[in-house]
């Protein structure tokens, strides 16, 4: 497999990093249909735990078996496909080699009550990735919650830990908790400082969420009215928000959220095209959607992110 020149162009921003951890950003980048243009559409499957399996996968029946989202991550020509410690073993064997995974270190669940903190528990370990076979880890962190320092701390030692045998870090930032209110949690300021925070952190892949043009802190409305960021428009916000990873010299790609439309996942996926990210991870969106029709959907964003649609 030869990088091609965009691909190396990115791997060039990682300054200082191990060989290995390139080796397996290179390796994700040049994946399937994507593979080489600097895009990804990573392939997402943790809402079993998040959700719960009914709510997951009733709506498709045949995403309860680990080994239909290796499949379709495979079919449709997706760069990579993460999921936490029990559905990558399920398949690890069968699907070895086959496309590059993400183990998810830690998750929530829904059956936590409504006084719990914003927090997360670590489910699995760097020697289960590397085990695996896995291209890289997962981890989410919640700024803006009262747990989120905790949660910077085990990163931080994961982070360090991947690196050292060569894995490669995805962070899922998003802003959640204490210190953000319901509409702050996708208001561009705070989007852009989750993501910052993300690359602070060492995060090789950033992963946040679309946000919408509300500002909530005082302060950094100030910020953007004074300095006219413009946040008027979708790819707009998105080109902010990378230009918080750092200028974009860190990966970014953009959650699919809750189940919606196949024209709003396309027109999603435009504007994070046209605002400079790197991709979708899109998850409910597709494995939610009877296998066909996923495939095709899945087909088209690959079209979109290589400008053909």
């Amino acid at each position: 497999m030869r990088a091609t020149r965009t691909v190396r162009k990115i791997l060039a921003n990682y300054e200082g990093e191990t060989p290995g951890v390139k080796g397996n950003l290179c390796r994700i980048l040049m994946q399937g249909k994507l593979g080489g243009t600097g895009k990804m559409i990573i392939l997402p499957v943790d809402q079993g735990f998040e959700h719960g399996p009914a709510r997951s996968f009733a709506p498709n029946p045949e995403g309860y078996d680990p080994h239909y989202h290796y499949q379709m991550a495979i079919d449709a020509g997706l760069n990579a496909y993460a999921a936490p410690l029990g559905p990558l073993e399920a398949g690890a064997d069968t699907f070895a080699g086959q496309v590059p995974t993400i183990l998810k270190l830690n998750s929530s669940n829904a059956l936590l009550s409504g006084t719990a903190g914003k927090d997360q528990a670590i489910t699995a370990s760097v020697e289960d990735a590397l085990r695996l076979g896995c291209a890289a880890i997962g981890f989410t962190i919640y700024p803006g919650s009262d747990c989120s320092l905790d949660m910077f701390e085990e990163i931080v030692e994961l982070r360090r830990e991947a690196a050292s045998v060569g894995i490669a870090t995805v962070i899922w930032s998003y802003p959640r908790g204490e210190g953000v209110t319901k509409d702050g949690e996708l208001s561009i300021d705070v989007g852009a400082y989750a993501a910052h925070m993300a690359a602070l952190l060492g995060a090789h892949i950033i992963k946040v969420k679309l946000t919408t043009d509300h500002l909530m802190q005082p302060e950094a409305k100030k910020v953007y009215e004074e300095k006219g960021i413009d946040i008027s428009t979708l790819p707009a916000r998105v080109k902010h928000v990378v230009d918080a990873c750092f200028n974009g010299r860190r990966l970014v790609v953009f959650s699919g959220g809750a189940a919606k439309g196949a024209d709003a996942v396309y027109d999603d996926a435009r504007a994070i095209r046209d605002g400079g990210g790197n991709g979708s991870i899109i998850g409910r969106n597709s494995f939610q959607r009877p296998r066909d029709e996923a495939l095709a959907m899945l087909g088209k964003l690959v079209d979109i992110y290589k400008g053909k649609a």
